[in-house]
């Protein structure tokens, strides 16, 4: 099954971060990347440009509108995500603990549903 990786952190927080604890947040990326690249499961993923360049699109009632970013005012931000190709959520846990999360933020995992769009 095909799980999805959300990774959310605050953009102040990692800012204000020291190269070497970015660096060490970077360490635990390409660790994981390594990894499941090594296991076979990994299928992509990437980092987020920040918040500020991200326009909300909403329809309402055949009504478009287009906001700037930030779209909401929240404490962390969708970062960048991984995309995983799994026998079981557990091992997509496996690599979500590899992140030191008290450094960056929350990590969400979503199975994607198997059926295709059309």
């Amino acid at each position: 099954m095909e799980y999805v990786m959300l990774i959310y952190n605050s953009e102040e927080r990692w800012e204000a971060l020291s190269e070497a604890e970015q660096g060490k947040i970077m360490e635990a990326h390409y660790a994981i990347m390594e990894q499941s690249a090594k296991d076979g499961t990994y299928k992509g993923g990437s980092r987020l440009m920040d918040v500020v360049s991200a326009p909300t699109v909403r329809n309402h009632g055949g009504k478009v509108s287009l906001t700037a970013g930030p779209f909401a005012e929240t404490k962390e931000q969708l970062g960048g995500f991984y995309v995983f190709e799994c026998d079981s959520i557990d091992q997509v846990i496996a690599y979500a603990s590899m992140l030191p999360h008290d450094d960056v933020g929350s990590v969400e995992i979503r199975p994607v549903f198997a059926e295709p769009l059309e």
